[in-house]
């Protein structure tokens, strides 16, 4: 008798299976009654939780690495935000309601807000629910909601997982994760690459599965029902610790192996790792938190932080990627009915060319001071016009090439005329995903449909990669279909001539391109371009390399 399965996205790669471990819901609700005798000693304790809470997430970060690092210290910011701690003690002075209702009710406003924004700050709703639970657990001295310890090595169920939990997972005895919710670009599916635990995203049923054990492939995405008797089974995929560092397929074709980082934390990991450079560095962690925009002399000093680990080597910088959903408090822009299809990006510097151009001068002066072999590149560029503005303005900065991020498929559609323009393009896969398929990246009912292997995407990366061989100009790819690395063969098979990824994949994805040649990875790329389904690309790439 075949084994009950139930199937989700396959967000990080191998296969293992063991005994179950279902995490915990969010906390409970808590209730608004009763009143406080004394609602000002009641608001006063808000504060201290808050920062117990933020303390215990930056000690959990300061031994930490990389994207666990970078996302636990995010939080521990998030937990402490004055905003936040304001706005509950004035609902307990205000309305007579107990510390933890306060709190409960002060984030859910956030989470609110920030759902309504949608795209990048949407993503954070996650984080500001697991920051709520942590505080009313502070304040009613209960164990917080989460991942329990684990007193043997079990496959982790949940709804989903906060960035924190993810973040402070142990390898050694998390088999590999399963959720409900969550998509292929979520905190759970980079932090899952980057620990190596097999992961699979978006299964519907995953917490009423009736399984005491389950085998997990987070290839397919299937989730079967397994023999608890049976021995644990660890995960399988490749280390890429016999990686020697030079991106390179087996007959010396060069692919540049790099990372993508937001950070200095980051960008120390990434030059750890073994990444033979930056292939795409997010600036906007300078911006953040700000009611001013930042001066020329801080951006510089800033960029030059993430800019020295790799002098010397190339680092390609995109500029603010900012605006209506991804609002900064300076900008002052006007509220949009979509932000995600609004004025952001690239759109943001038509209107304030100011910006952009001081952001540019600190981009030059970092590199001067560093010796970073820099590129900038432009994010939501989506016709040739704009991708020759972007030019013209870093060309008259001093920066000597000049590039745009594809992520929008006009652009990939018109790559040829873009390319006219610029020196380089990188494929942002996520971004170009959700556009193709009108599908929102963080959304996991849809989260099949931003899958990397999905025909319709391989296919628009295709147009790219001819349009640069015929230019005779690089493109690369700096989403997270990089770092897989059986998809990284399909997409140099492509033409893609760089890739770009989390730290924690940079050695496996080395590795994997030194074991293959181009004809092996051209051979896979038209097999999963023939493809009529995601899992069928990946089916197809993955017996195109066993024949290599």
């Amino acid at each position: 008798m075949r084994p009950p399965q139930l199937s989700g996205v396959g967000v990080s790669p191998g296969r293992a299976s063991g005994p179950v471990v279902k995490v915990t819901e969010s906390i409970e609700e808590p209730a608004s009654t009763p009143a406080p005798d004394d609602p000002h000693a009641e608001a006063a304790l808000v504060a201290p939780a808050a920062q117990t809470v933020a303390a215990r997430l930056e000690a959990t970060a300061a031994s930490a690495g990389g994207d666990a690092a970078t996302i636990l210290t995010t939080t521990a910011a998030m937990a402490a935000d004055p905003a936040l701690v304001s706005q509950a003690e004035q609902l307990v002075t205000a309305q007579r309601i107990p510390a933890a209702r306060a709190v409960y009710e002060a984030a859910n406003n956030f989470a609110h807000a920030l759902s309504s924004a949608g795209g990048y700050m949407a993503e954070r709703v996650r984080d500001v629910q697991d920051v709520r639970d942590r505080i009313i657990a502070e304040l009613l001295g209960v164990e917080p909601p989460g991942v329990p310890s684990l007193t043997r090595p079990s496959v982790l169920v949940a709804r989903d997982l906060a960035p924190a939990d993810t973040a402070a997972l142990d390898p050694a005895t998390v088999l590999a994760l399963v959720t409900e919710e969550g998509g292929p670009t979520s905190h759970t599916a980079i932090l899952a690459r980057s620990l190596r635990i097999p992961a699979v995203v978006a299964v519907k049923g995953a917490l009423t599965f009736e399984a005491e054990a389950v085998a997990v492939d987070g290839d397919t995405g299937v989730v079967v029902g397994a023999d608890p008797d049976a021995p644990v089974v660890t995960a399988s995929e490749a280390t890429g610790a016999e990686w020697d560092g030079t991106g390179a397929t087996e007959d010396g074709r060069r692919v540049g192996v790099l990372a993508n980082v937001g950070a200095p934390a980051d960008a120390q990991a990434a030059a750890e790792a073994g990444a033979e450079g930056v292939g795409l560095f997010r600036t906007e962690f300078c911006y953040l938190d700000v009611d001013t925009e930042p001066a020329v002399a801080d951006q510089r000093a800033a960029y030059a932080a993430v800019l020295g680990p790799f002098a010397g080597k190339p680092v390609i910088v995109r500029t603010l990627d900012a605006g209506a959903d991804k609002p900064l408090e300076f900008l002052a822009q006007e509220p949009e009915p979509n932000p995600a299809l609004g004025v952001r990006g690239v759109r943001v510097a038509f209107d304030r060319t100011g910006v952009l151009d001081r952001q540019l001068d600190a981009i030059a002066g970092a590199t001067e001071q560093t010796g970073a072999d820099v590129s900038v590149m432009a994010p939501m560029v989506a016709t040739a016009e704009e991708a020759a503005w972007f030019t013209d303005r870093v060309r008259a900065a001093g920066l000597s090439r000049a590039g745009v991020m594809i992520e929008v498929p006009s652009a990939a559609l018109t790559a040829r005329e873009v390319f006219d323009a610029v020196d380089f393009v990188s494929l942002g896969t996520n971004d170009l995903a959700q556009y193709t398929f009108a599908a929102d990246r963080q959304l996991g009912a849809v989260a099949a449909l931003n899958d990397p292997w999905q025909p319709a995407l391989l296919r628009l990366i295709a147009l790219v990669g001819e349009a640069a061989r015929e230019k005779g100009k690089p493109a690369g790819v700096c989403g997270e279909a990089a770092a897989d690395p059986l998809l990284a063969r399909v997409l140099v098979g492509l033409g893609i001539t760089s890739l770009s990824m989390n730290a924690g994949s940079v050695r496996a994805v080395g590795a994997g391109l030194a074991s293959a040649t181009v004809a092996d990875c051209e051979r896979a790329a038209s097999a999963a371009l023939a493809a009529a389904s995601p899992a069928d690309a990946r089916a197809a790439a993955r017996a195109a390399a066993e024949l290599a």
